[in-house]
């Protein structure tokens, strides 16, 4: 079982971890709880951890959510190496038992979010369930592979009619600002993109300190209250 970080507690006390696929990670629970809870996954290349998705579950958390940070389930199954194309259904199901299980614990909007990869299959989610959640929070969407802007992941964006934001670096190898933008207009939601100026891929900077967290809970609560 994961030891809770500070602030936190383990999903597992409430999750039946019985059920596959299982839900593992953290739980952040606000002081003041605004009745809305959100889910937070990694990217191909990492888990939960992660400095970004924990600073922004920090300040998601410090807004009032309530925050379920977990890992996929290619990740459970391996503690490193990126995820097999055959077993994104099985982490889009993952993303499914980790929303149903935060709704044991909020009465208000359920909303949904992950850092690349795991964005990606938020997004997926959403495009298949129109209904399933309120609002989407991408980071670092991955709109085509490094060196290969044909290869474009936005098939399934006609169908999204979830509310969402994008939170795009300006030197991202995996889109550009300008493709991003074109490629929101395909998306019938309410869909804003918000730059980072001089952010790569991972988004938060390697050095330094940045107030990017609470820009991005910022703009997306922005977002869904206007959207909602």
């Amino acid at each position: 079982m994961d030891i809770p970080m500070p602030g936190t507690a383990s999903v597992a006390d409430f999750a039946d971890l019985s059920a596959q696929p299982a839900v593992r990670g953290f739980l952040h629970q606000p002081e003041r709880p605004n009745g809305d809870g959100l889910v937070l996954t990694h990217g191909a290349g990492a888990n939960c951890q992660s400095k970004l998705l924990m600073a922004v579950a920090t300040a998601l958390a410090d807004a009032g959510f309530t925050v379920l940070r977990c890992d996929l389930p290619f990740r459970q199954a391996r503690p490193h190496g990126p995820p097999f194309p055959a077993g994104a259904a099985q982490d889009r199901q993952g993303l499914r038992r980790a929303v149903e299980a935060l709704r044991q614990r909020v009465s208000g909007r359920i909303l949904l979010g992950g850092h690349s990869y795991g964005g990606r299959q938020a997004t997926m989610l959403a495009a298949e369930e129109p209904q399933f959640v309120t609002g989407l929070l991408l980071l670092s969407y991955p709109l085509h592979p490094p060196r290969k802007p044909t290869e474009l992941r936005t098939a399934h964006f006609p169908r999204l009619n979830t509310p969402a934001l994008f939170v795009h670096g300006t030197r991202d190898p995996l889109g550009s600002v300008q493709e991003m933008q074109a490629a929101l207009q395909l998306i019938p939601a309410k869909a804003r993109l918000l730059e980072v100026e001089g952010g790569g891929h991972e988004l938060l900077p390697r050095k330094g300190t940045t107030d990017l967290p609470g820009r991005i809970v910022s703009a997306f609560c922005t977002l869904i209250a206007a959207g909602h």
